[in-house]
């Protein structure tokens, strides 16, 4: 029966020891990363657009329509004319209807 080199299957343990640093820092990282995900408040819908920006499409005189991130909205102005183009501040929402003010 052959002798079996028992040197072929010794591991640097160098190697053991970059490689446990490697996934202890990685898993470290991960971990950190996603404390700070969960910690954030996730915004969306309505209540993410109050003291936003829109712009302007049709005059707002008082009421009209503006333009928000890739969206066209039914706004009411509080007081006064807006015209096309200009950025008017989001104040509120009432159903699908936005009130806003002059900047």
């Amino acid at each position: 029966m052959p002798q079996i080199d028992l040197g072929w299957f010794q591991i640097d343990p160098w190697l053991i020891a970059v490689v446990a640093i490697g996934l202890a820092a990685f898993l470290a990282v991960t971990i950190i990363w996603g404390i700070r995900a969960h910690r954030r408040q996730a915004t969306t819908g309505r209540e993410e657009l109050l003291g936003k920006t829109a712009i302007v499409r049709t005059a707002l005189k008082p009421e009209g329509t503006v333009f928000h991130e890739g969206e066209i909205w039914t706004a009411v102005l509080d007081k006064g004319r807006a015209e096309p183009g200009e950025e008017v501040l989001i104040t509120k929402f009432k159903g699908l209807k936005l009130f806003v003010t002059k900047e």
